[in-house]
């Protein structure tokens, strides 16, 4: 009997399954109602989740956040993560949204080149390659989270209306920023691969709601030659290890070349953007799909009677060869109710049972 790694892998490769694989990301309030429900947080354990998330130390590099911005007063209560990029609360209904502060707003050249850029924090290393082989030793299988990975994390120093404005008048400042994120994610990817994690989530949102966010040509020039570098750098180390997309909204445009540039997992087909029956038909036998099930509409307001045929309609277009992990578009926010989970539970259960799986 394969072990719920195995199976996973095995699903994703495309080559049939032993159960079904599903994927949860709770945010605090539904962790809390977990806990009230159950008496503990444990959802993933509860939920049979075949993988658990890891993340790397970053070292941060800068000793004060608030010192790298000198062309703008922040909030007092800002935070900054490890780039240094200021996050300030919005109102009490954003929950975990916040308002962003970019810190290379209007650097020249030379300031985006001595910005203190993160790296990895190589002290803990070893304590992380311990957390992946726990992780096989129990059976599950080790999925790498290290999205933001050179677009989001480029804009998110620079504004995103300036560095679309770099890379459309094809500014030094554009390469500059640009590389310094590219080497730090190889390294990231580098450092997931020797650690011998399984799946290794890169991510950069490149669609909105109803079109692409910037023009292919333009991805093609900038983005693309840099994240097929990140992907060669964790696959020279692990040629097995496979490499996980996420991008939000419309990217219809973009999956042909992202599959050729090494993508083998996408996520999450947003349904509100993009036809999950028209993405499956396309492109189904190059790759697999990782999400599907809407968290703008279906999840937290629809009955969960059309959450358990939505959730069938897509086991029953995959079949039994897999190729597909079910879970939300984002994590599961306040507004979802726990009927409309169970409804995607019932709806797995209903399936394993009516076909005879591999």
């Amino acid at each position: 009997m394969s072990t719920p790694r195995e199976d996973l892998l095995r699903c994703l490769h495309r080559r049939g399954f032993n159960k079904v694989h599903v994927d949860y990301v709770f945010c605090e309030s539904q962790i809390e109602s977990f806990k009230k429900r159950f008496g503990h947080t444990g959802y993933e354990e509860w939920f049979g989740l075949s993988h658990r998330r890891l993340e790397l130390d970053i070292k941060r590099n800068y000793s004060i956040g608030r010192n790298l911005f000198t062309r703008e007063v922040l909030p007092e209560d800002t935070l900054f993560d490890e780039y240094g990029i200021g996050h300030s609360k919005g109102s009490e209904f954003a929950f975990h949204m916040t308002r962003m502060h970019h810190p290379l707003r209007g650097a020249d050249p030379e300031e985006i080149s001595n910005y203190p850029y993160p790296s990895v924090d190589e002290s803990k290393l070893e304590e992380f390659r311990n957390k992946v082989s726990a992780l096989h030793g129990k059976g599950l299988a080790s999925f790498g989270s290290m999205q933001m990975t050179v677009w989001e994390a480029s804009w998110y120093l620079r504004s995103m209306e300036e560095l679309m404005v770099d890379m459309m008048t094809e500014s030094e400042t554009a390469t500059i920023l640009l590389d310094k994120i590219t080497d730090f994610a190889c390294e990231k990817a580098r450092a997931y691969a020797s650690a011998g994690i399984d799946i290794l989530s890169l991510g950069d949102d490149i669609g909105t709601q109803n079109s692409i966010m910037l023009d292919v040509g333009l991805w093609e020039q900038w983005l693309r030659p840099r994240l097929k570098k990140v992907i060669t750098a964790a696959k020279e180390i692990n040629p097995d290890i496979l490499i996980f997309y996420h991008s939000c909204g419309y990217i219809l445009p973009f999956i042909d070349k992202l599959i050729e540039t090494g993508v083998e997992i996408l996520n999450p087909i947003q349904p509100e953007c993009m036809d999950f029956n028209e993405v499956y038909d396309r492109y189904h036998d190059r790759i697999s799909f990782w999400g599907t099930l809407g968290t703008q509409q279906l999840l937290p307001y629809d009955t969960k009677e059309e959450v358990k045929k939505v959730t069938l309609e897509r086991l029953e277009k995959c079949g039994a060869n897999g190729g597909i992990v079910l879970g939300p578009t984002h994590m599961v926010e306040p507004e979802v109710p726990w009927e409309n989970l169970m409804a995607i539970t019932e709806a797995v259960n209903d399936f394993e049972k009516k076909f005879t799986l591999p």
